[in-house]
């Protein structure tokens, strides 16, 4: 690594609250019934590809999906990648849940056999998951944490750069959408001031193979330009 932008290292936790509102008696049902059928078990952590019921050939990680539109696509496009979808927004998880099992089989449902959940911090799983283990880090529009007193909040920060390249196979990509122009200037010091990855210039529009999501959505309606990075480790 070469010299990375001074900050704090992260908290131990890197977001705020984990509930917005009171949840509905049906949002209630899926995270008591469902959510635990496609959780992944943190104690299982260094054999992964073991929980998911399906035969997968990759491995990928995609921290805070937020709606889960893009989780949902692209373990769909990618029927042998196995996907650990992480959030732990109760608001989130719930829409993912909502549109795995239908009302009133919550319990029951079939679930794709190639997707497991996380429901807490990313980084905590990061750290326990093997050596090469991943093909693929996804990071879609994260919280900016905009303010300087917040930077140590960010997922792509000096300290966590060598733990993705870590759990990344040789040639392994992690991917950063943002479309927070401190975040972007952020992500272009960060990932240009080390050598684990090779990074080319941000794409302005989002690549093939890199389903939208409701949060590109609301960027670009607002006029803001997001920008997608793709990071290869090296």
């Amino acid at each position: 690594m070469t010299d990375l932008p001074s900050v704090k290292p992260p908290p131990d936790r890197l977001y705020g609250r984990i509930k917005s509102h009171s949840l509905r008696p049906r949002q209630e049902k899926l995270l008591a019934e469902t959510l635990p059928r496609v959780r992944f078990d943190l104690e299982r952590a260094s054999a992964p590809t073991a929980q998911f019921p399906g035969a997968i050939d990759q491995l990928w990680l995609e921290v805070g999906f937020g709606g889960g539109e893009h989780a949902l696509a692209q373990i769909a496009a990618n029927p042998r990648a196995g996907l650990i979808a992480c959030e732990v927004f109760e608001i989130g998880l719930c829409s993912l849940l909502t549109k795995l099992a239908d009302e009133g089989e919550e319990a029951t449902s079939a679930l794709p056999g190639n997707l497991r959940v996380f429901d807490d911090d990313a980084r905590t799983l990061l750290r326990l998951l093997p050596d090469g283990c991943l093909s693929k880090l996804i990071l879609n529009f994260p919280d900016p944490w905009p303010k300087a007193r917040h930077a140590k909040r960010r997922f792509v920060h000096p300290a966590l750069v060598p733990e993705v390249a870590r759990a990344l196979v040789p040639g392994g990509e992690w991917r950063i959408a943002t479309d927070d122009p401190t975040y972007q200037a952020w992500t272009k010091d960060v990932m240009g001031a080390q050598n684990l990855f090779a990074v080319a210039p941000p794409a302005l529009e989002r690549p093939q193979g890199w389903p939208p999501t409701r949060y590109e959505a609301k960027a670009i309606r607002a006029g803001r330009q997001p920008m997608y990075w793709s990071a290869i480790k090296a």
